[in-house]
């Protein structure tokens, strides 16, 4: 009588791999980045992740940008605030670095020019005319040009280049990456003053685990 032939003992699942960031493709909670040292435009280099507290990653747009600088201020004046909750802001603009100086070295926090928008691409931020077409954006368009005028009128503020390389039409995104280079938040804006406030990013820093949004 012939033996039948032994089943072959099915191979084990190989252990899963995390997720890395996809180069173009936007990204989600649960996705990790790689270690990058970044060089702002004041101050030290500094390593994202942070090994020792949560970063929450700011794209803007360009050196001068109404609506950024309309933002970024609400994000100074609770800057601390931000400290004590464990979270290090870390915001990019796409403009050159000599030129991105002049309009942000008196924030408490890091800024990077990215004028080639490599980390732009690397988190899948994009640009679209809907950035200034979408109504709901005009809100802050209108706040931010006259915030701006008022600081010009004070001689605290700079106008921005007429020309500007990296186009006018960014849409901004934020993100929260933990110390072991998990996006743990994550938000693409629809227009151009679509960003967390201070108190949702406080709230996603306190939360119970990973959110898009």
């Amino acid at each position: 009588m012939r033996t039948p032939p032994s089943t072959p003992a099915p191979e084990p699942e190989p252990a899963p791999v995390p997720v890395r960031a996809r180069t173009g493709a936007r990204l989600r909670a649960g996705d990790s980045v790689p270690v990058r040292t970044l060089d702002p435009v004041v101050g030290p280099p500094l390593v994202v992740p942070d090994s020792g507290r949560v970063v929450h990653v700011q794209f803007r747009r360009f050196a001068g940008c109404p609506v950024c600088n309309l933002h970024l201020r609400s994000v100074a004046r609770r800057h601390e605030e931000i400290e004590r909750a464990g979270i290090r802001e870390v915001v990019f603009f796409h403009s050159p670095a000599e030129e991105l100086r002049e309009h942000v070295a008196h924030l408490p926090f890091a800024v990077v020019a990215d004028p080639r928008k490599e980390l732009y691409t690397a988190f899948g931020v994009e640009a679209h005319r809907r950035s200034l077409l979408d109504p709901r954006g005009w809100p802050g368009i209108v706040r931010g040009v006259c915030g701006g005028v008022v600081e010009l009128l004070r001689g605290r503020g700079r106008l921005p280049a007429a020309d500007q390389p990296g186009g006018r039409t960014g849409l901004p995104a934020d993100f929260l990456i933990a110390p072991d280079g998990r996006i743990t938040a994550a938000k693409y804006g629809e227009h151009v003053y679509d960003q967390w406030s201070v108190d949702e990013l406080l709230a996603l820093a306190a939360g119970p685990g990973p959110t898009d949004g």
